[in-house]
């Protein structure tokens, strides 16, 4: 089993940033992706960007490119997505999630998922 807790979420306004965190533990060597995807209101969840467990490649849906960030912390087993110039279509909540298999794009290939964490943009 894989652990997730995501924080960092909260209000900010258009053009502002936010970093999101997701702390990992439990069987973690088993994990081939780790990710974020975003759930708003009204529409279907949408995977944001991901990353190789080994090897660090990154993947990012085009709405997000040249603007988010996905990164790990090796020596604190932690996940974070950097989120700058924020737009209000940004707003969603975020979960983070991984996965031992190499769809990383789709959310049905996910095994574990963080219990959510809510980003509001204002314009």
């Amino acid at each position: 089993q894989v652990q997730l807790v995501e924080s960092g979420g909260g209000p900010v306004q258009a053009g502002g940033s936010l970093r999101l965190s997701c702390a990992c533990s439990g069987r973690t060597t088993t994990i081939a992706h780790i990710g974020w995807f975003r759930l708003a209101p009204g529409k279907d969840r949408e995977f944001v960007a991901s990353m190789e467990w080994n090897g660090g490649k990154t993947y990012y849906a085009d709405s997000v490119k040249g603007r988010f960030t996905i990164a790990r912390d090796d020596a604190e087993t932690t996940l974070y997505l950097q989120m700058n110039s924020l737009k209000p279509e940004d707003t969603a909540e975020y979960y983070c999630a991984a996965t031992r298999g190499w769809i990383y794009s789709s959310s049905r290939s996910y095994e574990y998922w963080g219990q959510g964490t809510q980003v509001t943009v204002s314009s």
